[in-house]
């Protein structure tokens, strides 16, 4: 039951009693004909309106094309029940906005940090393979990276996109900023992590090997089970990760980027004055496990797993600076607009989000 309902500019957005905020076009032509539902998630204890500024966007330049719903199952303290907590809480919540809107035939995400292991950990569970397709109008075609994609709960999966997310979890030299890259400092954080963030700490610092399993990221790396990992994420059209290069005090260059060290590009001050932010693109196409050279650094092969699981399918991977920003020790929150007011000098890369994205 929706108790709050606003129009602006032509955008209508309307807040659910249970804090959820879904974004669309006022105009009825546009609404009828939106058939991309596109799943903006949050950051750890966060809220609906991180994605506020980044939701409206979309409907002001997509209005015919995507019906925005920004999750609410996951917010504040929630988000330190686990990440694979979090995820089945995602999964039902999507399956609810799908059941709500029987037009929608297309699928997106849009996550924010630790939302975007939760998206990633959501759609494993929601994945279908290509021979449970009979929900989807049309058929699909043959994907680059295999004869067919399969869907996420039988819509056409098209963009997957995460920001400053710590893909590769947050153990290791420099992946926490806050921690300086001391060994001894990330080891005691290792060791009290769960008693500040709860099980998703022992999640990011991949200390959960419990019965004997490895931690939950090293496991979400491939198909196991009922979660198809990696089926689900080869299933979009596309996967793109937004990084921060610098001043990030939470995420870290390297995790969010999913790169070893060697791989970090060298990057210089944008020349583009519609993204003066974004300083590096790179397409990685995807690469078959016997073909991935070794890290350099095998101290943590478990994150060296994680890469090498996660390079067997192409990425985007666009990198970010707000080194000359006034807000830039606020980049993990300006990489988002979370705030619009004290973040809007990362608009430019909401910006390049939307322009780049496939609707």
């Amino acid at each position: 039951m929706e108790n709050k309902q606003e129009e602006e500019n032509g955008v209508c957005s309307a807040e659910s009693v249970d804090g959820s905020l879904d974004v669309w076009s006022c105009q009825n032509s546009d609404s009828s004909s939106a058939d991309h539902l596109v799943v903006m998630v949050h950051g750890i204890l966060g809220s609906t309106d991180d994605w506020k500024f980044g939701a409206e966007q979309f409907v002001k330049k997509l209005p015919d094309k995507v019906f925005v719903h920004c999750s609410e199952k996951n917010a504040s303290a929630l988000t330190l029940d686990g990440v694979d907590v979090m995820g089945e809480r995602l999964a039902s919540e999507v399956l609810e906005i799908i059941q709500k809107r029987p037009n929608i035939r297309k699928i997106s995400f849009v996550a924010h940090s630790l939302g975007g292991l939760a998206a990633r950990y959501a759609i494993g569970k929601l994945y279908k393979p290509a021979n449970q397709e009979e929900d989807l109008k049309e058929p699909l075609a043959e994907s680059s990276e295999g004869p067919s994609r399969g869907t996420i709960c039988g819509l056409e999966a098209i963009n997957f996109i995460t920001v400053a997310t710590p893909h590769l979890g947050s153990m290791g030299n420099k992946q926490v900023p806050f921690l300086f890259g001391f060994s001894s400092i990330e080891k005691v954080a290792g060791l009290i992590i769960h008693w500040i963030f709860k099980r998703t700490g022992r999640h990011l610092f991949l200390k959960d090997e419990d019965d004997g399993k490895p931690p939950l990221l090293r496991r979400m790396v491939e198909d196991t089970g009922d979660c198809q990992f990696i089926s689900a994420l080869r299933a979009f059209k596309r996967r793109v990760v937004y990084s921060n290069v610098g001043y990030d005090r939470v995420v870290g260059w390297k995790t969010a980027s999913i790169r070893r060290d060697s791989e970090l590009p060298k990057w210089e001050d944008s020349l583009n004055d519609k993204y003066p932010h974004i300083v590096y693109e790179e397409l990685c196409k995807a690469c078959d496990v016997e073909d991935i050279p070794e890290g350099e650094n095998h101290s943590d092969d478990i994150e060296e797993e994680i890469i090498k699981g996660l390079s067997s399918v192409s990425w985007e991977k666009v990198d970010v600076s707000f080194h000359s920003c006034r807000q830039r020790f606020a980049a993990h929150n300006v990489i988002q607009v979370k705030n619009e007011d004290m973040h809007i000098e990362g608009a430019d890369v909401i910006e390049h989000i939307i322009d780049h994205f496939h609707a």
